[in-house]
């Protein structure tokens, strides 16, 4: 089994016991496609065998922390932590989209109906600012857009450093100051957007989410929503 091995606390611990049910000749034949440095390194610490992704890996499970998850639709966003050095919001993204089965892992106060936050867009470096201007056009009044600095502070323009991701992309951060009422919107209105090269929103069916809170897991998923949607004929 080829499994995608995400980024962030949760997933952190997920890889670890992932190593010691290998360890303990639980499961075996294990190959994991790390979605990030920090998660390649623990799994490197765990024991678990890596594999590069490739356009045409076969993915056959992949978990990962989320930023904020839309509740019904469970249509994720990604990308807020910071790069290191090779690391690929797109890469990252391909990886969850790709495998046969996705679960995401988030905080209950993460997971809402009506969300706050922000949305990461990859936008060609060339005529970078025309496109953000095009953005912030769209979202008039209910979001602010940054370019992501590499290091030191952030400001609109990206600070001394701006961020160029390995594929040649500046990051702008889409920070929203009302709340994001569709996911779905958003991420069809940036895509429509000339200069747009992709964005931290992931609609994935099937996706299971587990919500963690004080009281326990809920797990969830989005199978039995969508047959009622979309009866089989």
């Amino acid at each position: 089994m080829v499994v995608g091995l995400g980024s962030g606390l949760a997933s952190g611990m997920a890889i670890k016991y992932l190593g010691q049910q290998l360890r303990a000749g639980a499961l075996e034949d294990i190959v994991g496609i790390a979605t990030s440095v920090a998660s390649a390194s623990e799994a490197a610490k765990a024991g678990i065998p890596l594999d590069n992704y490739q356009e045409n890996s076969q993915i056959d499970f992949a978990f990962d922390d989320a930023d904020i998850i839309e509740e019904e639709t469970l249509i994720a966003v990604i990308g807020h932590s910071r790069l290191q050095g090779e690391e690929s919001i797109i890469q990252e993204k391909s990886i969850l989209t790709a495998a046969k089965k996705l679960v995401f892992m988030i905080m209950e106060s993460k997971y809402r109906s009506t969300l706050e936050g922000s949305v990461p867009v990859l936008v060609q470096s060339i005529n970078w600012m025309e496109t953000a201007e095009e953005i912030d056009d769209l979202f008039l009044g209910d979001a602010e857009v940054w370019r992501r600095p590499s290091i030191g502070h952030a400001d609109p323009l990206g600070g001394d450093y701006p961020l160029i991701t390995k594929e040649g992309h500046n990051v702008l951060d889409v920070i929203f100051t009302s709340p994001i009422t569709s996911l779905a919107e958003v991420a069809e209105s940036l895509d429509k957007i000339n200069g747009v090269v992709d964005h931290g929103v992931i609609s994935k069916f099937p996706c299971t989410v587990v919500v963690a809170s004080e009281t326990g897991l809920e797990v969830i998923d989005n199978v039995a929503a969508n047959a009622v949607g979309n009866p089989a004929t």
